[in-house]
């Protein structure tokens, strides 16, 4: 899971946002990233705590019985290991970004909490509960590290998509070998393919979008927002942007 589903679509949405270019207005002449935080930070925390919960149907779910006691103690180490590593991530993220940017900072704490989900995905069921909180307290700081990446790189990712699904995706298939007791080779090689197929198949497609003018919106609709121009209202009114 943490490749196979989460590496591929963060690397697919690095592709995508390589190629489909900033927001305007997301960086500054000089390079330096300008903030663009979320309109409602309350409903982010519930849409982040929705798939949190969402993920005991992914992890636990994936066991596919809950019959037996064998079942049921697998079932009950997953959920286990699944809160445990969200937590850490969460903490750990905000963290990490308190350190470096001298504030806490709660959408830091919200990306480590599915940073955590996400490298936690792939070893579940294989990994001891201490394990799991430092599959999930690395995990946060790597989605901390890949967000100035991003920024670094004048990447513009709106919601933290590739440090929290590609780059902890990767982490959690090399966590798998590490802690798991699985094949450190194999994943070590799926660590390298999945991710480099993901990225070069959507940057092929993202790049013949862009040929046939079909990727970007114009600058008046960017600019107006998409509320606007597709359903004629706004979702947060007095919220459009002024030339």
């Amino acid at each position: 899971g943490s490749l196979v589903v989460h590496a591929v679509g963060g690397f697919a949405g690095l592709a995508g946002a390589i190629v489909l270019g900033p927001r305007i207005g997301r960086f500054k002449e000089d390079g330096s990233p300008n903030s663009m935080p979320g309109s409602n930070l309350a409903m982010s925390t519930l849409g982040v705590f929705i798939l949190w919960v969402g993920w005991y149907g992914f992890n636990p779910g994936s066991q596919l019985l809950i019959s037996g006691s064998v079942n049921v103690h697998a079932v009950m180490l997953i959920a286990a290991n699944t809160t445990l590593s969200a937590a850490a991530g969460a903490v750990f993220a905000m963290v990490t970004g308190w350190l470096l940017f001298k504030k806490p900072d709660l959408t830091m704490a919200l990306n480590g909490a599915l940073a955590g989900l996400v490298g936690i995905t792939a070893n579940c069921d294989s990994v001891t509960n201490t394990e799991a909180m430092l599959i999930g307290l690395v995990a946060g700081v790597l989605v901390v590290l890949g967000m100035m990446i991003l920024d670094k790189a004048k990447v513009d990712d709106p919601v933290g998509a590739w440090p929290v699904h590609g780059l902890c995706g990767i982490w959690g298939g090399l966590a798998t070998g590490l802690f798991g007791g699985h094949p450190i080779a194999a994943q070590l090689a799926g660590s390298l393919i999945i991710p480099v197929w993901a990225f070069a198949t959507m940057y092929v497609v993202f790049t013949t979008l862009k040929s046939l003018d079909m990727l970007r919106v114009s600058e008046e609709e960017e600019l107006k927002g998409l509320d606007i121009s597709e359903h004629e209202m706004e979702s947060y009114a007095g919220f459009e942007l002024k030339q």
